[in-house]
């Protein structure tokens, strides 16, 4: 068996010397693409290299700069498809580009005159930097592409609505269209009345099952229903949207009967006028609370999972605890063992913790999981162009309060509603979240009719229902 060569002190050293070399190359290129090929390489791809990384850290320099000088204009650029699908594939240009730069690193280190525990080492050290950056750089790559592709496929309406008396008016819808039931009846309908300037919101609730639903003068569903909607079997605010798609031959011209429909009755209902609707669907909604990792709710009381047409398979306890997509789905929709006002609060408890715990963070690291949830769960006739406007006034509302006004007993009898009485409610909680002072004979006309029951104070705070009359949710919910 033969002895293995002696190493000379001379080769040892060498070895040092290439060592570090090689490293300092490997450190060059990530800490500067194509420099280590400007000092050891080829110079013109080095200096091509360090051009093409100087212009991809100016523009990211000039991106932050517009973010602090205007946050409006960052979102209007971050929100935009073109310059989402031109970052996607220079982005991943640059993810190949800087891998095959390290590659070359690592060769210009000239390995084979190392030893060969030395080459192992650089070997690992350099694979890992090419799986890290290369990871990093498709990652970016990735979170463009499914923004853009979510914004392409959701938001591709192209009319635009301007503010009304300084406020946006969002119809907001939640239901879901299975095989149990007839069309589509939403099972959640509110308005969410939110301040152009501050992003201050009211959340108006709409009880499903408001009756003698009016419409908007000289309006199809007017003419057909000139006294409110009477069609003499379950005509509630939430069929509305069924009979117009039954009777799509009345809406010349209309894409969207339901939905035409709906908007006209709840325009006449709460006198505001709608800017734009949000159709969610239940199942996505679970889908998108799953993809950012649960939400974070003080459960007021015991909930059932289940029992819609259903047994009821589970519960979900009272407390603080984090739900997962389908505690949350049926927390938000459950109405078995309490009332559907109940539900309503629950609802506006769960759109507050939401809008309060999405942040630009979690939303970044979760992308792709939303954009999947997003395109299953979201149906809306926001254009992809107001887009920036909406996002900036999501953050400003983020730091406000937000208040609550549910059409709901004692106030408004469902089943007999006092429109113009309604109106008042509505009129009265936007002035007040608008910093007006109201007179007492107001706040009297805005609240009726039949006092409820004394409620114990420690009983009032464990009512869900409480969410539907609130100045500030974050102390209600």
């Amino acid at each position: 068996m033969s002895a293995r060569p002696a190493v000379s002190e001379t080769d040892r050293a060498t070895s040092r010397v290439q060592l570090r070399r090689s490293l300092v190359l490997t450190a060059m290129t990530v800490v500067l693409p194509g420099s280590a090929q400007v000092v050891a390489g080829n110079r013109r791809i080095g200096l091509i290299a360090l051009r093409i990384w100087g212009g991809l850290l100016a523009t990211g320099v000039l991106l932050l700069l517009i973010g602090l000088v205007s946050r409006s204009a960052l979102l209007s650029i971050v929100l935009d498809t073109r310059p989402l699908t031109l970052a996607r594939w220079l982005l991943s240009a640059a993810a190949i580009g800087w891998v095959l730069l390290l590659v070359d690193a690592w060769r210009l280190g000239t390995p084979q005159r190392m030893a060969r525990q030395q080459r192992l080492f650089v070997t690992a050290v350099n694979g890992v930097l090419c799986f890290a950056v290369a990871g990093s750089m498709l990652f970016a790559a990735n979170v463009a592409a499914a923004q853009s592709h979510l914004i392409g496929s959701v938001f591709a309406a192209s009319e635009v609505s301007d503010e009304t008396k300084g406020r946006y008016n969002v119809l907001l819808l939640g239901g879901d269209s299975g095989s149990d039931r007839e069309g589509l009846r939403p099972d959640s309908l509110s308005v969410a009345s939110i301040d152009a300037e501050t992003g201050r919101t009211v959340v108006i609730g709409l009880p499903r099952n408001l009756e003698n639903v009016p419409f908007t003068n000289g309006s199809v569903m007017d003419r057909e229903f000139p006294d409110g909607f009477d069609c003499k079997d379950e005509c509630y605010l939430n069929s509305v949207n069924t009979w117009a798609e039954e009777n799509a031959d009345l809406f010349a011209g209309e894409d969207d009967p339901g939905m035409a429909a709906t908007v006209d009755a709840v325009e006449a209902i709460t006198g505001l006028e709608i800017s734009y609707y949000a159709m969610i669907n239940m199942e996505g909604f679970a889908q998108l609370i799953d993809a950012v990792g649960g939400v974070e709710l003080d459960v007021k009381e015991r909930t059932a999972i289940g029992g819609i047409g259903a047994p009821i398979t589970g519960w979900i306890d009272a407390g603080v605890q984090t739900l997962d997509g389908h505690e949350a789905l049926w927390y938000s929709r459950s109405r078995v063992k309490n009332s559907d006002f109940s539900r309503m609060g629950r609802q506006k408890c769960v759109m507050n913790a939401m809008l309060q715990q999405m942040s630009p963070q979690k939303v970044l690291l979760n992308v792709q999981g939303i954009a999947e949830s997003g395109q299953s769960m979201l149906r809306t006739d926001i254009p992809a162009g107001e887009l920036d406007r909406f996002a900036d006034l999501a953050l400003k509302a983020r730091n406000q309060p937000m208040s609550t006004v549910s059409l709901v007993p004692p106030a408004i009898d469902t089943g007999d509603p006092d429109y113009p009485a309604v109106r008042q409610m509505i009129s009265d909680a936007v002035a007040v979240a608008e910093g007006q002072s109201l007179e007492p004979s107001a706040l009297e006309a805005a609240a009726p009719a039949v006092p409820g029951p004394e409620v114990p104070a420690e009983e009032a705070a464990a009512d869900p229902a409480a969410a539907n009359q609130s100045e500030n949710l974050d102390e209600t919910c």
